[in-house]
């Protein structure tokens, strides 16, 4: 037994439909492990619970794993509204959102975020999981549209460990402009007065972020 298959065999299951969903990712689409996953998965959920947000705002839904997680510890009148910026991705993740026992808390949006962000109002939790050139971006545009106290969560920011790789350089063009991405947000964070953050080292990299 591995350490990650002891993880998972000590923390809360994952439910049926989740699992459905995950083996559906793997077996019809290109990059599944861009998919939240089972210990992720159940970390948002647990996050979620804790922050008892009223409005959730997903930047990345992919296959609406981590959607649905966090929509799952949503109370009842709180909403989840999930962006996902690939047309092509909503035949497949459309019938999954919508067939959830949680679908009445979500809204799910195909568009760029940097266009939607200023009509969907104000929110209180954040994931952000999308393109990681625009990580700066969302963040920018996110933090006048979260409360004091709000959270903003960003996945992927170790980047494979590519954000301490001295051999950037030698990286393919559109790698390297993604870590350069990811390099940019982590640096935008840490010098912002604004926030307190932290990373935790779990899957590619987890950033929380409390907004002050």
């Amino acid at each position: 037994m591995t350490l990650d298959d002891y993880i998972l065999a000590h923390i809360d299951p994952e439910p049926e439909y989740l699992h459905r969903l995950w083996r559906a990712t793997n077996l019809h689409l290109n990059y599944p492990r861009m998919a939240s996953g089972h210990l992720q998965g159940r970390l948002l959920k647990m996050l979620v619970h804790m922050a008892r947000p009223q409005r959730v705002l997903e930047i990345g839904t992919f296959t609406g794993y981590s959607t649905l997680c966090m929509a799952s510890a949503l109370p009842d009148g709180a909403e989840l509204h999930t962006i996902e910026i690939n047309d092509e991705q909503e035949d497949f993740t459309r019938p999954w959102l919508e067939g959830s026992p949680w679908a009445k808390k979500i809204y799910f949006h195909i568009g760029d975020a940097l266009d939607l962000l200023p009509t969907l109002g104000t929110f209180d939790f954040v994931f952000i999981d999308a393109d990681k050139r625009h990580y700066t971006d969302y963040y920018n545009a996110v933090m006048p549209i979260v409360h004091p106290g709000a959270f903003i969560l960003a996945d992927n920011t170790l980047w494979d460990g590519h954000v301490v790789d001295t051999d950037a350089v030698h990286q393919t063009a559109g790698k390297d402009a993604q870590t350069q991405g990811i390099k940019a947000f982590n640096d935008l964070v840490a010098a912002d007065s604004r926030v307190e953050r932290v990373i935790l080292p779990l899957r590619d990299g987890l950033t929380i972020i409390r907004k002050l």
